[in-house]
């Protein structure tokens, strides 16, 4: 069961899924994101395993994506939090493009710690924010990407329900392991998914 609580103007509160509890992320979770990003297998197919220093946490990333829920009501990141221990786990997203006006599409992310793994829960907050996409958002697409050999990754996506697009290729200055086989897209429709749900 998914249920939207702590409602302001596009039910981007927090979201309750199964064992997740997806809420929005504070400034006390500054500590929470660098040990996530510090595990070099967690930063594997993002960065080669370099961990994000804790100073482009504190005074970049977290401040960006504080800054985000304001200027895309219902879209950004939420902390995944265990809801049996209340342990953080990871993050999940919905990404707006860019200067994007009207937001009808946004991009799935995921991260997990690596004690999250192999326990399906990056594919029951994908659905969760699936749900929140599109039941209540009304976005019209989501879409995911990775590169080609994450297959983990890839894995979530079709059990989350999106389907395979594309393979492209992009010019790295600093390419990771792996990169030479290109990145993947994968999408889910509005209407695909609806009916999907209704079956």
């Amino acid at each position: 069961m998914t249920g939207v609580t702590g409602g302001d103007r596009a039910g981007a509160g927090q979201l309750v899924n199964g064992r997740l509890r997806l809420r929005r992320f504070t400034g006390a979770d500054a500590d929470a994101l660098t040990e996530l990003d510090a595990d070099s297998e967690v930063m594997r197919y993002l960065t080669g395993g370099r961990p994000t220093p804790a100073e482009v946490v504190r005074g970049e990333l977290l401040p960006r994506l504080l800054a985000g829920y304001d200027r895309h009501p219902g879209l950004g990141r939420w902390a995944a939090v265990d809801r049996a221990t209340g342990m953080f786990l990871g993050w999940f997203a919905l990404d707006a493009p860019a200067g994007a006006q009207p937001v009808t599409q946004a991009e799935l992310g995921y991260r997990l710690r690596r004690a999250a793994w192999g326990r399906g829960l990056a594919t029951e907050g994908s659905r969760a924010l699936l749900r929140h996409a599109f039941a209540t958002v009304g976005l019209a697409r989501v879409w995911a990407q990775t590169m080609a050999v994450n297959t983990p990754s890839r894995r979530v996506m079709e059990k989350a329900g999106l389907r395979y697009v594309r393979t492209f290729h992009l010019d790295w200055d600093d390419p990771i392991e792996g990169a030479e086989h290109g990145e993947v897209e994968y999408e889910l429709l509005r209407a695909e998914w609806a009916a999907r749900e209704a079956d």
